[in-house]
């Protein structure tokens, strides 16, 4: 199985929005969202994806969307804004729970499972690197990774770079997806 954790600094915590962009941004995780988990007709079982919703009015929220379980769902932000708006208000979705789990809890958890690779521009090549088994991605929503956030995912996994360039979040899972893929690594 592979792993997404998106760290986002200003996604709401609460149901109140009329937009996904308007709600600090869940457009963005909704983005990241359909990088990880679809294909061209289907669903990735083998992927989970957590976000780290750190915004108003009660951060932090742990959002967990396991591929194996989601069900009922398409890529569009209408249905996305629906099925945040219902998961953010306490109701069930499958495939999708919601916590009050910290960044700094989830990682150490994952840690001990699994590799951890933190994307920054400035890490190791991705070519260089030798992915193992169930690998584990931090990423940075928009405004990447504060600083704080970084030294601590640092201290549990490697620095990892698509390249000096800097990608969308999610056209960085895009990637990762694709070279996994290719490497037939779960």
């Amino acid at each position: 199985m592979r792993e997404f954790i998106l760290y986002s600094r200003k996604g709401r915590t609460d149901s109140k929005f009329t937009s996904l962009r308007e709600a600090g941004k869940l457009d963005v995780v909704h983005e990241c969202i359909v990088a990880s988990l679809f294909l061209s007709h289907g669903i990735r079982r083998n992927v989970v994806f957590h976000a780290l919703l750190s915004g108003p009015p009660l951060p932090p929220l742990h959002l967990k969307i396991d591929g194996a379980m989601l069900r009922d769902v398409r890529t569009d932000q209408e249905t996305w804004k629906e099925i945040f708006k219902k998961v953010l208000s306490g109701n069930l979705h499958p495939g999708i729970s919601v916590d009050k789990t910290s960044f700094e809890v989830l990682l150490k958890a994952k840690a001990k499972e699994a590799p951890i690779y933190v994307l920054e521009e400035g890490g190791k090549d991705i070519f260089e690197v030798d992915i193992g088994e169930n690998p584990v991605f931090v990423l940075g929503d928009h405004i990447g990774l504060p600083k704080k956030v970084e030294g601590f995912a640092l201290r549990y996994g490697e620095k990892v770079s698509l390249g000096k360039q800097p990608y969308l979040a999610a056209l960085c899972i895009i990637v990762l997806n694709y070279l996994l893929d290719r490497k037939a690594i779960i």
